[in-house]
């Protein structure tokens, strides 16, 4: 054999020992034998780890990244001996050991939180480039988006390859997002991970290995963050410094919390008007009706169907007089035919993916064969944007992104597909996981300038790190069974442990059909769900609210109210997700040293915001026992504390869902409407939950509809503590110039065992004794037959009403 040719078989190529090294700005430059690695400060907690092979250039492309983030300078002592180097900056230190090269993350005690295999750390295997960790004992694993599987993913494999999955099962993998980002917990210390690489990549949390972990990429350089959340800052801290590197979640529009209808596919235009109606008629709340693929002229997005929706701008008025707004479906596929206005432009400008010999790509879709856009390219997202003006002038606000894997037929697009990557030039292998994120990208930029101040809906099935910044993120195709609905549970709260606050599942299943129970149990769940959509497949049966029987009805309208109802405590859930905190939180966000979290079937539970838990049980079951964590709990159905910390017999029905309130809690309500645009009566409706537990609140109020953006002083935002040792309530006068929307304040005093004096600003006002219903008794159609449940109540609920000028801070004891 030639020498010079090389073998084609490759073994393991570490770093190797330490050859030299050079202090940089926040960090160190070090050469090692086999290859290079940069370790920088990106602030106090954060720190960036880079590593490639000899003469490979430092690549700082990346789409995960905000680039509107911001570097915090960090004053960074080096410490240097034979065996090792040590950098220290805020409350992290980089221990990096030289023979061979291996780093280690300590806190500022000098506790090991993450450490790399000391023999193999950073490697390559051909053009893999791989890190391997040491499993510190009792490590858990949360988080890398959506990903099937229990909340702890110790002792599994995940791969990120956004992938087109109809009907994938509970433990199926990959999906259609991908998020490389995890959060590890052990007694030790909590850390972030975050591998900004958008190749095909393995995370392996010691399956088949009880020595390391290990996080690989197919190309490119190794590139990942270290995000430091120690014992006190946690997992909380760790996803706010995650939002400040990837892009925090702009506020949707306020109809967007509301409940959506969507099914595949609603058509004519009169089948839209008939639902729309059909919700006002039954009082059943709704802010959203979905368009699948159906409205388009041959399923070529940006047209209309001629004979379906020959006026969509007088249907989309039509249903805004009812107080529902349009959401419309988008694929990427473009048809190839000549004389479809999309495809002509697109050839003429340049605007579809191309393989090597200059050629578009084509695959086939819907539509039949399509080239596809390239997003990756900045001409291709104002392309994109501006087609989009044949639905705003329709009077459209809200954008589904679908098929954005992307997704053609056989599922195997070629990796030699070319694409722009904003003038760097790469091939579909480093596109693919981004695809979908820069599809969101062009559609949400664009719907953002062509309806101006008004904020758009945008909502994909795929993703990447980032993907927050752009669009919700729904589940994809699921199925109808009790398994999925709770994998979809985990789904969301996966994904919240990941940055994407704004999440929900297909309520009902897509696939296949649901029993009326389980469909009364999923619409109660998905009450409870960032994302709150129902949706169906094509030749099953329909499955709208009222389409399970009447007892379903009820249990549905109950459910799709009681969310309306808790809107104000909602919206300033929303508010809060802008930072990085997710609305639906895994219970590990606050409890992670926790092990009975963990344990199936308790890793479904999840807080609803911050004060309600959500106990997510099967239709089918009589019995359920539940764990509740530390603290106070009470049912919020009927006000039986229960102590946290102990695992509890609950008995069920499928007329409610198992919710519980934390001692301490503000629960801010309202009056219910049947959407969201709908005036309320005026008044704050605040249930208080005593306990010796102190919890702070927010009330956070605008239009709903203004683009924040431009209109950042327009809001008003109330802060609020209950002191629930001492019984005092305070809020705070109000921020902003929004003038808000409550008169009134109903307090509601729950648990109490006496009967109260209430003192408003130090003077004494009235109480009275109401009887409060979280919902509605189900009705009793069938008189020889006993009703669903017994709808419990809490009986003479101490309440009292006065009036609030929101702009003056005001005191409450009781």
């Amino acid at each position: 054999m030639n020498p010079s040719i090389g073998t084609r078989r490759s073994k393991n190529i570490h770093l190797g020992n330490l050859v030299s090294y050079a202090q940089i700005s926040q960090g160190l430059h070090i050469l090692a034998e086999n290859a290079w690695i940069r370790i920088e400060f990106w602030n106090p907690g954060v720190v960036r780890v880079r590593a490639g092979r000899m003469g490979e250039s430092l690549d700082d492309f990346s789409y995960a990244l905000d680039p509107n983030a911001t570097r915090i300078p960090v004053s960074v002592e080096l410490v240097a001996a034979p065996e090792s180097i040590v950098l220290s900056g805020g409350d992290v230190q980089v221990r990096i050991l030289t023979q061979p090269v291996s780093i280690q993350f300590l806190d500022e005690t000098g506790r090991i939180v993450n450490s790399d295999d000391p023999a193999f750390g950073i490697s390559w295997l051909g053009q893999e480039v791989s890190v391997y960790k040491t499993l510190q004992p009792g490590e858990r694993f949360l988080g890398l988006g959506e990903k099937t599987g229990p909340l702890d993913k110790r002792g599994r494999a995940y791969v990120n390859n956004n992938t087109d999955h109809f009907g994938y099962g509970p433990d199926s993998d990959p999906l259609y997002a991908s998020i490389p980002f995890f959060i590890g917990v052990h007694a030790q210390g909590i850390y972030g991970f975050f591998l900004n690489n958008s190749y095909k990549s393995t995370f392996n949390f010691g399956a088949s290995s009880d020595r390391f972990a290990w996080y690989a990429v197919d190309d490119g350089q190794m590139d990942y963050f270290y995000l430091h959340g120690g014992l006190e800052g946690g997992v909380e801290h760790v996803l706010k410094s995650y939002t400040a590197l990837t892009g925090a979640m702009p506020l949707p529009p306020k109809w967007a919390l509301g409940f959506q209808q969507c099914r595949y596919s609603y058509y004519p235009d009169a089948e839209l008007l008939r639902i729309a109606q059909t919700f006002r008629e039954k009082h059943i709340p709704c802010d959203v009706l979905y368009l699948d693929i159906h409205y388009m002229d041959a399923f070529k997005v940006f047209s209309w169907h001629p004979e379906y929706f020959p006026n969509p701008k007088s249907l989309a008025d039509q249903l805004k007089a009812l107080g529902i707004r349009l959401v419309i479906i988008m694929d990427p596929g473009i048809k190839v035919e000549e004389g479809y206005a999309a495809y002509d432009s697109g050839m003429a400008e340049g605007h579809f993916a191309l393989l090597p010999d200059g050629k578009p790509y084509r695959g086939q879709v819907w539509p039949g064969w399509s080239h596809f856009p390239d997003f990756t390219a900045s001409k291709t997202r104002e392309w994109w944007g501006a087609q989009m003006k044949i639905y705003s002038e329709a009077g459209i606000e809200g954008f589904w992104n679908d098929m954005n894997e992307p997704a053609a037929w056989g599922q195997h697009l070629p990796g030699l597909i070319e694409f722009d990557m904003e003038g760097e030039g790469s091939s579909f292998k480093e596109a693919r996981n981004v695809y979908g994120m820069q599809m969101a990208r062009a559609t949400m930029e664009g719907a953002s300038k062509l309806l101006g101040d008004k904020r758009p809906f945008n909502l994909t099935r795929a993703g990447f790190a980032g993907i927050q910044r752009y669009a919700a993120v729904w589940t994809g195709d699921n199925t109808a069974s009790e398994e999925h609905m709770l994998a979809g549970v985990r789904l969301v709260n996966s994904l919240g442990l990941s940055g994407v606050a704004f999440a929900g599942y297909d309520i009902g299943g897509f696939v296949g059909e649901s029993s009326p129970a389980l469909y009364a149990r999923w619409m109660q769940l998905g009450a409870f769900s960032p994302f709150f959509r129902a949706h169906s497949m094509i030749n099953s049966r329909d499955s709208e609210p009222w389409s399970f029987g009447e007892e379903v009805e009820d249990i549905a309208r109950n459910f799709i109210r009681l969310r309306y109802r808790l809107m104000p405590y909602l919206y300033a859930a929303f508010e809060g997700a802008t930072s990085g905190l997710p609305i639906a939180r895994s219970l590990a966000l606050e409890w992670p040293q926790d092990p009975k979290i963990y344990q199936q079937p308790y890793d479904n539970a999840y807080l609803f915001g911050s004060e309600i838990l959500v106990i997510p049980v099967e239709s089918h079951k009589q019995l359920a026992k539940v764990y509740l964590p530390q603290g106070q709990w009470y049912d919020f159905y009927d006000d039986v504390a229960y102590d946290g910390g102990r695992e509890v017999l609950l008995e069920l029905n499928i007329e409610k869902l198992p919710l519980f309130v934390r001692s301490g809690a503000v629960i801010a309500m309202q009056s219910p409407v049947t959407h969201t645009g709908e005036a309320h009566d005026g008044t704050l409706q605040l249930h208080v939950y005593s306990g010796t537990q102190s919890r702070s609140f927010e009330l956070f109020q605008d239009d709903g509809l203004a683009n924040t953006a431009s209109h950042r002083s327009e809001f008003a935002r109330n802060r609020g503590f209950h002191d629930g040792a001492s019984r005092i309530l305070q809020i705070e006068g109000k921020e902003g110039t929004y003038p808000g929307e409550f008169q009134r304040i109903k307090l509601y005093l729950h648990g109490l065992t006496y009967e109260p004096t209430v003192l408003f600003n130090g003077t004494d006002i009235n109480v009275q004794f109401d009887e409060f219903r979280l919902v509605e008794p189900v009705s009793r159609f069938d008189p020889f037959m006993p009703p669903v449940g017994n709808s419990p109540k809490v009986e003479r609920l101490p309440c009292c009403t006065f009036s609030w000028d929101m702009e003056n801070a005001i005191e409450i004891r009781y």
